[in-house]
């Protein structure tokens, strides 16, 4: 962490490893992923210790408290200390997360290959899901 005052916001989130890249980040923020005190935000807003933001990484949804500046992208225990989560967001995001999991363990693929009717109407269909 660097001493400064303000960070783009764009960087501070690929420093804080919320994106792989800048461009990434810029994306996200163009789209109305991040949200910084409640508001939408452009790339180049200054970011300040103390402010709270919300970031939309897929499904996933992080309430954020400013800890740190960084203008390098350093090692995850460096970008973990620039931020704190919301402890019930926080829950929240990992329970979505265990929902989610459990929904794709309960899925069952066909005992045994297809017959010629299954065949025709996985092909009709387009969907292995019909048996």
């Amino acid at each position: 962490m660097s001493e400064v005052d303000a960070v783009r916001l764009d960087v501070w989130l690929w420093a804080a490893r919320f994106y792989k890249t800048r461009a990434l980040a810029k994306q996200a923020i163009e789209g109305g992923k991040v949200q910084v005190a409640g508001q939408g935000a452009k790339a180049s807003r200054a970011v300040r210790i103390g402010e709270a933001m919300v970031v939309r990484r897929g499904e996933d949804v992080f309430a954020l408290q400013v800890l740190g500046l960084s203008q390098r992208r350093g090692p995850a225990r460096e970008a973990q200390a620039l931020y704190a989560e919301d402890e019930a967001a926080r829950e929240a995001r990992l329970q979505a997360a265990a929902q989610r999991r459990a929904a794709v363990a309960g899925y069952k693929p066909p005992a045994g290959k297809p017959d010629k009717r299954a065949r025709r109407l996985i092909q009709a269909l387009g969907d292995l899901d019909t048996l």
